[in-house]
């Protein structure tokens, strides 16, 4: 039986009245009579005992045991009477009917009783005294003195038992427990009759508020006209009404709304598409002529020329470098922002990671009389090449730009128990306010550049470390002292990791001080950078010769002209691209051509098809210097 259920708590709002009731009543119907009864005993044993004392008055008097036998055994035939003593004054027994089961008490003027508790018997004491008689007598009235005062004769000794009271009262008890039992039944059946009539209406309404809750809102309950709750029920029946339409309209405006947002993410998902057809098309396209009037610049500048020429041609290199720079920091920024750059995780050694940044970054050093270190470092790291390497190469950038004294310092060391690598960039610098130090990471936001002068950067760089941290998972950390420089941090995962193998070298080695007579092979279908290519190789004093597609290297190829390295642009002509010509090119050789792949594609994990193909990969626009070094790194 649950205590909660309405059932349970009907019955008990019915029966605990009742029982409170009854058992009230009957306490004080037993007590009360209980109390009459116990009164009653006592008046008539003592009136029992008077009288046994009145009669025996004279029996004592005169001594006459047998009247006073006689008496005792009328009164023996009393009910409750177990004994009757008569004594005389001196205490002595003069007749005893019955055998008393109490020690007589104390006997003397006054009347008195006892209990014997043990036997549950009632001893009552009843002193004897003898009568006065006044003569009517004239002569002795006139002479009457003052009453004497009455004679003890002796003692009645009454023993009464209180059975039979004990038997009344436990009949009474019987009777009021009866009365109580049955007034509970009665009780019961009462409250089974109006739980009855007031539970089933409730069920109902019960069952229809549970077929609700379990989204049942096409059930409509019967109402009865004589059902106490029927206007419960019509309100419940439109309330579900209520609930069904609402539930239908929100249902079609879900549909709706779902069929409308599955419009907008096809749209978006357009949208999207063709804003990476667009990137894609634009990196290519800019990057293009870019890349050509990089060639062409390097070129022009080997010419002789007077001071004013040169003059022209600094200022005319000065813009295309800052126009590079622009188009690499907004295609990197795009390409994070739309996530279609795609990472390869793996372990790198810190020590061969530094090695190329020094060659590239010590003329910028040297040009302003800055000191460039690098601290090596035996730890193995596991991030993205490619995208650490551009974040690095812009701390490093800004170091040495905002620094007039000092110098820069790049390290790296262990963290939080060596499960982490930090790479540190420090420099001596300008330093970065408190208040700028958050802001410094946003696109175009320079500190104290508020004209946009190019000398200071384009506030592009920290911005693309930023999401390239992020899209990584590293962790990049500033601190800074205004006037005295800024340490500028990468955390990133630690690693174990063998060295990775070498690739296959050239079978004709040239010395890295020299490009005398190297052959390369460069493969555009693009006029502009394949003439421009070709003009800034040969002033090298390469061999070099130039094709449009694979199948006019192939025929290069075998008219004698085996390349030492190959530079190929990735999209070709007739759907061809760079990665099929090196590997076409390398096994007509039968050996594996250095090569490099130069493309202006941001679409594809390019980076990660020529890691696999072991071609080296540099995104164009390509700085001449970039090209040079890195053709003495290949052939060596």
């Amino acid at each position: 039986m649950k205590w909660s259920d309405i059932r349970t708590r009907v019955m008990l709002a019915a029966l605990l009245p009742v029982l409170v009731v009854g058992i009230g009543l009957s306490v004080a119907f037993l007590l009360s009579r209980s109390s009459d009864l116990n009164e009653s005993y006592q008046q008539r044993s003592r009136a029992l005992a008077r009288q046994l004392a009145s009669a025996s008055e004279y029996g004592i008097f005169s001594a006459n045991e047998v009247q006073l036998h006689l008496i005792g055994l009328g009164a023996a035939k009393e009910p409750d009477v177990r004994s009757v003593d008569i004594f005389d004054r001196q205490g002595n027994l003069i007749t005893r009917v019955g055998q008393p089961l109490f020690p007589h008490p104390v006997m003397g003027m006054q009347e008195s009783s006892a209990l014997d508790t043990s036997n549950d018997l009632d001893v009552l004491v009843q002193p004897v005294l003898g009568s006065q008689i006044s003569l009517d007598d004239v002569f002795e009235m006139q002479g009457q003195s003052l009453p004497q005062p009455a004679q003890l004769l002796g003692h009645v000794v009454l023993v009464m038992s209180r059975q039979s009271l004990a038997e009344l009262e436990r009949g009474m008890l019987l009777l009021g427990v009866s009365i109580t039992l049955g007034g509970l039944l009665l009780g019961a059946l009462v409250a089974f009759l109006i739980s009855r009539g007031v539970l089933r209406p409730i069920q109902r309404v019960s069952r229809q508020i549970e077929r609700l809750e379990n989204s049942e809102l096409g059930f409509r309950a019967l109402v009865h006209p004589n059902d106490p709750f029927a206007n419960l029920q019509r309100g419940l029946n439109s309330m579900a009404k209520t609930l069904q339409d609402s539930h239908l309209l929100l249902e079609y405006r879900v549909e709706k709304a779902t069929q409308d947002l599955r419009a907008q993410k096809e749209t978006a998902e357009e949208a999207t598409r063709s804003k990476s057809q667009f990137l894609a098309a634009a990196s290519h396209d800019l990057r293009q002529p870019a890349h050509a009037l990089g060639m062409f610049l390097e070129r022009l500048v080997q010419f002789p020329h007077g001071d004013e020429e040169t003059k022209v041609l600094d200022h005319l290199a000065a813009s295309v470098r800052a126009q590079q720079d622009l188009l690499d920091s907004l295609l990197d920024i795009a390409q994070l922002e739309t996530q279609s750059v795609k990472t390869s995780i793996r372990a790198l050694s810190v020590r061969e990671f530094f090695a190329p940044l020094v060659s590239g970054l010590h003329a910028q050093a040297n040009a302003k009389q800055l000191d460039f270190r690098i601290r090596p470092s035996p730890l193995w790291v596991l991030s993205d090449s490619a995208l650490l390497t551009r974040m690095l190469l812009n701390l490093i950038h800004n170091a040495l730009r905002y620094t007039e004294h000092g110098g820069v310092l790049l390290a790296c060391r262990p963290v939080q128990g060596g499960g982490l690598a930090r790479i540190e960039v420090w420099d001596t610098g300008v330093g970065i306010a408190p208040q700028h130090q958050r802001e410094i990471f946003k696109e175009f936001f320079q500190v104290n550049n508020s004209e946009r002068n190019r000398s200071l950067g384009l506030g592009l760089g920290l911005g693309i470390v930023d999401r390239a941290a992020r899209l990584l998972g590293h962790t990049v950390r500033v601190k800074s002292v205004l006037g005295r420089g800024s340490c500028f941090s990468i955390e990133l995962p630690l690693a174990l990791s063998p060295r990775p193998q070498s690739i296959v070298e050239a079978r004709d080695p040239i010395p890295t001080n020299d490009l005398q007579g190297f052959r390369l092979l460069v493969i555009d279908d693009d006029v502009l950078v394949a003439e421009g290519m070709h003009m800034m190789l040969s002033s090298w004093g390469c061999d070099v010769v130039v094709a449009s597609g694979i199948d006019e290297a192939l025929v290069q190829l075998r008219a004698g002209q085996s390349p030492q390295l190959i530079l190929s642009d990735y999209r070709l002509r007739a759907g061809e691209n760079g990665l099929d010509a090196v590997r076409l090119i390398r096994a007509a050789a039968k050996f594996c051509i250095p090569a490099c792949l130069m493309s202006g594609d941001i679409g594809e994990n390019l980076s990660n098809l020529c890691r696999d193909a072991e071609v080296q990969f540099l995104q164009k626009p390509v700085r001449p210097a970039i090209v040079r070094n890195l053709i003495l790194q290949l052939v060596r």
